[in-house]
Order: structure tokens, then C-alpha cells, then sequence
């Protein structure tokens, strides 16, 4: 359960993973030990979301950008 993620891990398979984690360490019955790698999985897991998310952002913020500022039309009242 610990170790690496995977970098080509996409978004929805993080997200869904992380929500398992979740889940397991919530409904209890694990070990010290096992709610551990749990724990760090989930970590791990949260950090490629999170990296994911601030790429959309960044594309976003980029697009954006490249279109400029937005005119507003006076006679549109």
C-alpha cells in the first residue's frame, strides 16, 4: 500500500482511489499498521489530485488570458 504513486495516474483514478481510502480508514477494523499505509496512500493520492487540479487551473488561467479583457456592451442594459 505504500510507495510511489503512479505519475501517469489520471485525476478520476486518484479521486476514486483517495475516496476508497477514505472509506476503509472511516469504517475502521485495521491495524495500527494497516490504517498507516492507508493514511499514506492516501496522501500520496491527494497529491496527485491536487497537481492535477493546479494544471486545469494554470490552463485555465492561460485561456483566459489569451482572450483578454471582455468588453461589456453599454446599450446591452
Amino acid at each position: 500500500m505504500t510507495g510511489k504513486v503512479d505519475e501517469t495516474l489520471g485525476y478520476e483514478q486518484a479521486r476514486d482511489e483517495l475516496i476508497e481510502v477514505v472509506r476503509r480508514l472511516e469504517a475502521g477494523g485495521t491495524t495500527l499498521e494497516e490504517s498507516l499505509a492507508l493514511w499514506e496512500r492516501g496522501e500520496e493520492l491527494a497529491k496527485v489530485c491536487r497537481r492535477w487540479l493546479e494544471g486545469a487551473r494554470a490552463r485555465l488561467d492561460a485561456a483566459l488570458a489569451e482572450e483578454g479583457p471582455k468588453e461589456v456592451d453599454a446599450g446591452a442594459e
